[in-house]
């Protein structure tokens, strides 16, 4: 009788550790997040922080808890990470113990102050619009790589880029430098040497084109026109230069509808009206399209365009004073009727 109690207490002290054991095996190898998902964490931010995000994401949060206590995880690292559904707590735990983050696809375009841009790569990375700004206006950055407040937007190429969403303000502009640099290859720059354009002044140009018309197809001949003038010391007379001017003055947010006669006496160095040449910085930010269509720009003879008001959207083109004149008056009558006034 003696010996079938201890059996039998043998045996359920075998099953309580086995409930035990496979209760502790749960906790820590059975799935536990439920659904897939990525989590941000901020850069110093605390264990019970990192616990709360993850309460949407697991089944059991105090097994979390239970289980960073036994692997001795408690100095989470910043970052974007990844969950998948059926992860294991042990899974959950080594990934952001390891700091081995999922990148984020960054992207930007037609940011045209460092302001707005400033404020579009805060919605995407940690870093805040405030810390942006500063960074990329930080007059030691700006002297030592040639740039001055007004071009240093031409720094930033629109375009797709993956950084780490942890980055720093500091890292994201200098990662932007290089991808400046990289950007202007051997045969961009030597397009812009037979331009005899440096290329800050063939961003410069790409601006006023990529205000000029938003069509891509037309850009080559926009570019095309104006080199026209530059070649042969004609005033730009471009009117995105003169809008620049008026917003310098009223606001960025001031709009402008139509450019009126006494707006081009307006008193500014970007008036290319009054003055012969580029303006001294870009006015926008000008995309790849815009700066190719000015390396690529398109041979002709046209020195003259004028919105066009049977292809809405697009220019009509001239080499003679007196067909623009009349595609002008065209546009004048056209913009009359639709009561455009500013």
């Amino acid at each position: 009788m003696n010996k079938k109690v201890i059996l039998g207490s043998i045996a359920v002290i075998f099953i309580i550790g086995g409930i035990i054991g496979f209760s502790y095996y749960q906790k820590i190898f059975g799935e536990a997040v439920v659904k897939s998902g990525a989590i941000y964490i901020p850069s110093n931010t605390s264990f019970t922080e990192v616990t709360k995000q993850l309460a949407s994401f697991v089944n059991h949060p105090e097994n979390f808890v239970w289980v960073a206590e036994k692997k001795k995880f408690t100095k989470p690292k910043g970052g974007k990470y990844v969950l998948k559904k059926g992860m294991s707590m042990n899974d959950v735990v080594n990934l952001l113990r390891s700091g081995k983050q999922t990148p984020v696809t960054l992207s930007f375009n037609n940011q045209n102050t460092l302001e707005k841009l400033a404020g579009r790569i805060a919605e995407q990375i940690e870093a805040d619009s405030i810390t942006l700004l500063k960074t990329m206006k930080d007059p030691t950055f700006l002297s030592e790589n040639g740039f001055t407040e007004k071009s240093v937007l031409g720094m930033y190429i629109p375009n797709s880029y993956e950084f780490y969403w942890n980055t720093s303000a500091e890292k994201f502009r200098d990662k932007m430098l290089r991808e400046y640099n990289r950007f202007w290859t051997s045969t961009r720059l030597e397009k812009a040497k037979k331009l005899n354009l440096t290329k800050e002044e063939v961003i410069t140009l790409a601006s006023i084109v990529q205000k000029e018309t938003a069509k891509k197809v037309e850009r080559p001949i926009v570019a095309g026109l104006y080199l026209n003038r530059l070649q042969d010391n004609w005033p730009l007379q471009a009117d995105p230069t003169i809008i620049y001017a008026i917003k310098e003055v009223k606001g960025q947010d001031f709009v402008v509808k139509r450019v009126l006669n006494e707006d081009l006496k307006i008193n500014s160095p970007y008036n290319t009206y009054k003055n012969i040449g580029l303006p001294p910085t870009l006015i926008a930010m000008p995309d790849i399209s815009s700066i190719d269509a000015v390396l690529n720009y398109q041979k002709h003879n046209y020195y003259y365009m004028c919105a066009s008001v049977d292809n809405i959207g697009f220019h009509e083109f001239a080499n003679s004073l007196a067909q623009h004149n009349r595609n002008a008056a065209k546009y004048q009558q056209w913009i009359h009727q639709q009561g455009i006034k500013r």
